[in-house]
């Protein structure tokens, strides 16, 4: 009651309930008045839509309401792709393109995408008027926003990767702590005995994982479950370190970002940029019996 009670307040409010466009009801049966109610009880949960998901408010109900009338309307296969089309190029030239911007610059208030130029490349698409598949683009637009926003993490995570850099350089000096050419560090806690891991071997391993301040953001330890994964399956610091390590063996493990998660970090726990440290225990080497 209360959701319809907001719904007939605004229409009254707005002036809309002697309409010319709206339907108007008549009662001369049973089904009559069951008709009428049926799409009284349909309009449970519209507020929620349009305030939550619409993000609209009273000011423009009124608008709401004349399109609701006049969709009622459009019933042919015509109508219908038309208000489809209608709806498409709404999202697209609104929530789409702020989101794409979102997530390529962060929302940054000097850095966006052309709109005009996006959406002309949509139409263009949809009318069949370029040679590019969206595979295609989507693959072009991929790498360009990858370059683009690891040059702004660049720039905003510098003193990051500093850190990472500065923090190798000192570890490197520890006589217990080997350097691979890669840049990949790692110290032996436990010697194993066991095989090493193959190329494609499926691993069992506890681990523990911090940043170079010793923050911890993952560790199967804390869940008290080993993990099990595939060699080439993790980023590339972890594949080289486990192509080296017998099984039964314990190490220390120091990766630089390049061979971690870069320029794009991951998760809110690890930011671009970041020299991550890892204690490892290969519990099984995934070795063909």
């Amino acid at each position: 009651m209360k959701k319809l009670a907001f719904i007939v307040a605004v229409i009254a409010t707005a002036g809309l309930s002697s309409c010319g466009n709206a339907p108007k009801a008549t009662f001369s049966n049973e089904i009559d008045s069951l008709s009428y109610m049926a799409g009284i009880a349909n309009t449970q949960g519209l507020d929620m839509y349009y305030e939550q998901q619409l993000g609209l408010d009273s000011t423009v109900y009124a608008d709401f309401v004349r399109g609701v009338e006049a969709g009622l309307k459009k019933t042919t296969k015509k109508d219908e792709a038309y208000m489809a089309g209608l709806q498409v190029g709404q999202s697209v030239g609104s929530r789409m393109y702020e989101m794409m911007n979102g997530r390529l610059f962060a929302n940054d208030s000097v850095n966006k995408l052309n709109k005009n130029n996006m959406l002309a490349g949509f139409v263009d698409a949809i009318k069949h008027h370029v040679k590019v598949s969206p595979d295609s683009a989507n693959i072009y637009y991929e790498a360009k926003s990858k370059a683009i926003k690891a040059k702004i993490n660049e720039v905003k995570y510098a003193d990051n990767k500093a850190a990472g850099e500065k923090f190798l350089a000192e570890n490197a000096k520890n006589d217990s702590v080997q350097t691979t050419p890669s840049g990949l560090q790692y110290k032996i806690l436990k010697v194993g005995n066991g095989p090493v891991p193959g190329e494609d071997a499926t691993v069992k391993v506890h681990y523990r994982g911090t940043t170079i301040n010793g923050e911890e953001f993952d560790s199967s330890y804390s869940r008290q479950e080993p993990t099990s994964f595939n060699v080439n399956g993790v980023i590339p610091g972890w594949t080289e370190a486990l192509k080296m390590m017998p099984e039964g063996s314990k190490w220390m493990i120091y990766i630089p970002q390049e061979l971690a998660y870069g320029a794009e970090g991951a998760g809110a726990k690890i930011d671009p940029y970041s020299t991550l440290v890892f204690e490892v225990e290969l519990l099984d080497a995934g070795a063909k019996k």
